[in-house]
């Protein structure tokens, strides 16, 4: 494919995606920051909690590869903005008084609107930066979780603190009407799209290949486990920290805050380093494959020792460092299927990796969720379901060392489509 330099205005665009997604993780964090008080107020159990958590993922998947397809035919402007206003229109039911069921339902509309909304905005993204310079536009919206935390934690506590969390979820729905009206005035196609030209040289690779290629599981089998570590951050954080290391809900603000600093380091780290190899000329499997695997395998082995440490302290040092080394598998896996999958199928492939490993997130919050009710002690139900996040992150950390192998990927997936059929 003909190399092309970075239009101007696309460091705006990716400026907008990323208050995008930090709106995305804000909406996605209430619950679990606001996790006590929900559990007070309407008489919840653990395992309705789990469930509570789960709700949010149970579309999210299906409309990830639903709207994947569409945004292959429709301008991902549009896309983007339809999605920012039911994320909003969402969260206003809570803000009067609400039953559990009501929760409910609105959490699984919310999930289903964000579903979608990292692979439509690195899809979006990508009609802005040529292969060679993704990964930091990547590193930058993938920030975008982080500091959706880091900046929306602080206030939405205070909210929960001083008002209500009824309040709180009012709020997230203000801030998303005015993103939307942002990306209305603001927001714009790309430029970079496939010609007809390219299109010749690019042929379509039947999908069947594309989604059973060893790097698009690796994709999916390393980012499930990191997902796993992501889902119960977002529901069980704060309620661990209170429950169990006794700090009150004013600072489990503060606290829940730390996860995503390190994070967004790791996040941050990972692009800079994998640009940097590139520009070096080692291969994608290196630069983009090994650098994303190894930290899971290493968060899941510092995560396995917080059933030996006693200090709340060290247990909130080990559970922040463990579950941050996640961050950089998703800088790297949205490049590395963008290298191999050919443009007018890459809105698609990027959509159905994104619904297939927040499958972790229905199961992950309601897994800990039984241990926790199950367990002989509160602690005990915590220390157990963290012990099986460390257990799928090293798996899958291995898997995706074994299988990440994007830089020969794409000429053998050329070589296996009959070019006349699928051109």
């Amino acid at each position: 494919m003909i190399e092309q330099p970075t239009p101007k205005g696309a460091w705006t665009i990716t400026f907008l995606l990323f208050v995008f997604m930090v709106v995305n993780f804000a909406d996605k964090i209430v619950v679990g920051l606001a996790g006590v008080p929900i559990m007070t107020e309407l008489k919840l159990e653990p395992q309705q909690f789990g469930l509570l958590g789960s709700s949010f993922f149970f579309l999210f998947s299906i409309s990830a590869i639903i709207v994947g397809f569409i945004v292959n035919r429709i301008d991902a402007r549009w896309v983007l903005l339809v999605m920012a206003l039911v994320w909003a229109l969402a969260q206003f039911p809570m803000v009067g008084t609400v039953s559990f069921t009501t929760l409910l339902i609105c959490r699984i509309i919310l999930g289903a609107g964000e579903g979608p909304a990292f692979s439509v905005a690195a899809h979006a993204i990508y009609k802005w930066f040529p292969d060679h310079k993704r990964t930091l536009p990547t590193a930058v919206l993938s920030q975008g979780s982080a500091f959706g935390v880091i900046l929306a934690v602080p206030s939405l506590n205070w909210i929960i603190v001083n008002h209500s969390w009824h309040y709180a979820f009012g709020a997230l729905g203000l801030v998303g009407l005015m993103w939307a009206a942002a990306w209305l005035a603001m927001g714009k196609e790309g430029p970079l799209v496939q010609t007809h030209a390219m299109a010749a040289a690019d042929p379509r690779v039947p999908y069947f290949q594309l989604l059973t290629s060893r790097t698009f599981i690796g994709c999916v089998a390393a980012t499930f486990g990191a997902y796993w570590a992501l889902s119960l951050g977002l529901t069980w954080f704060t309620p661990f920290i209170i429950k169990c290391l006794g700090f009150t809900q004013q600072d489990a603000g503060w606290i829940s805050v730390l996860p995503w600093v390190f994070g967004a380091s790791v996040v941050m780290l990972t692009g800079w380093v994998s640009q940097l190899l590139m520009g070096r000329g080692m291969s994608t499997r290196h630069a983009r494959g090994v650098l994303g695997a190894t930290p899971l395998i290493c968060g899941g082995l510092i995560l396995m020792t917080m059933p030996y440490v006693e200090a709340p302290g060290a247990r909130i040092a080990l559970l922040v460092i463990g579950s941050g080394l996640c961050g950089s598998i998703y800088v790297v896996c949205p490049p590395m299927l963008a290298e191999f999958t050919p443009v007018a199928q890459r809105g698609a492939v990027i959509a159905i990796y994104g619904g297939l490993y927040t499958l972790s997130g229905i199961v992950a919050p309601l897994v800990m969720g039984s241990v926790i009710q199950h367990a002989p002690s509160l602690l005990a139900g915590y220390l157990t379901g963290f012990t099986i996040n460390a257990a799928i992150m090293i798996v899958s950390g291995l898997l995706g060392l074994l299988l990440l192998w994007p830089n020969s990927e794409r000429a053998r997936l050329l070589r296996q489509a009959p070019a006349p059929r699928f051109a």
